[in-house]
């Protein structure tokens, strides 16, 4: 085992001890029943205004209010999938929360964008461990970790509305990136080093196909695999309290509508008490 390895693995074997009890792994549950948006809530935050080219901070859908059919349950590739138009910004979800688990679920682009992305990169997001208000970031988003879905970064790290994490990583000019050799960065809103790593390596499917997303949460480290390649180990999972800070490791799983059309399907989660040992080579 790399050296590297072994560190990881005593890292998040002690955060696990700290914080969790241990628990048999059970069957897996299925988040989506291929039929409806039961066990789901949706979230939407301000539309955008093409005439004064900004968002419309007075008006928001609000929570279960979907009149422009936002989050639909449709058949894709023969297939029952949830479609998120990404017209306008906001979530869909989970009504329960999680602890210690391992999260798969699969995304496909669609072709429709829509402002104020309609020339930029498709983009949506794997929120997890999200907690409080609906909207806590603009409007639209749970304070969360963000597992990136966006064309070429599928796999990054963002802080969505405060939350914090520490990841080995290493600078290429303004870019931090995922490292396991690489000393720790801090990343948050408030952050010297930002609230956005990259991935590495890509794993990537082209735009059109579909992409397998796993994240393994467990304690208050987790892992993100795309398409069967770890990209990113992140430590120390936690949100500000006031002028403190306090861990972050159990909340729903949101998935982000965010100007553009994609699809999700086979979305499942099984409780464990443990990272298996051949997620961890690299």
């Amino acid at each position: 085992m790399k050296t590297t390895q072994k560190l990881l693995v005593l890292i998040i074997s002690a955060s696990f001890i700290c914080t969790c009890t241990p628990k048999k792994e059970t069957s897996w549950e299925s988040l989506f029943n291929g039929k409806d948006l039961s066990g789901w809530d949706t979230w939407l935050g301000p539309k955008f205004d093409t005439l004064i080219n900004k968002f419309d901070s007075f008006h928001s859908e609000g929570l279960n209010n979907d009149a422009d059919h936002v989050f639909t349950v449709v058949e894709e590739d023969g297939m029952p999938a949830i479609r998120i138009s990404g017209q306008t910004h906001g979530g869909i979800s989970t009504i329960k929360e999680f602890t210690n688990y391992h999260l798969i679920l699969e995304f496909k682009w669609g072709k429709l964008k829509w402002h104020p992305r309609k020339d930029r990169k498709r983009d949506s997001g794997l929120l997890y461990h999200g907690v409080g208000a609906q909207g806590a970031a603009y409007g639209n988003w749970l304070l969360s970790q963000e597992c990136q879905i966006q064309e070429g970064d599928v796999g990054d790290y963002w802080s969505v509305a405060g939350s914090i994490m520490d990841v080995n990583s290493s600078q290429r000019n303004d870019t931090i990136y995922y490292d396991p050799k690489g000393p720790i960065h801090t990343f948050s809103y408030t952050s010297k080093d930002g609230k956005r790593c990259y991935k590495n390596p890509d794993a990537e499917k082209p735009s059109g196909e579909w992409n397998t997303v796993e994240i393994y949460c467990l304690g208050d480290s987790s892992i993100h695999v795309i398409n069967g390649v770890l990209n990113m180990v992140l430590l120390h999972s936690r949100m500000p309290a006031g002028e403190n800070e306090i861990p972050l490791v159990s909340g729903k799983v949101q998935l982000q509508s965010e100007g553009a059309e994609v699809f999700y399907r086979n979305i499942r989660l099984q409780l464990i008490s443990e990272i298996p040992a051949e997620i961890l080579k690299y």
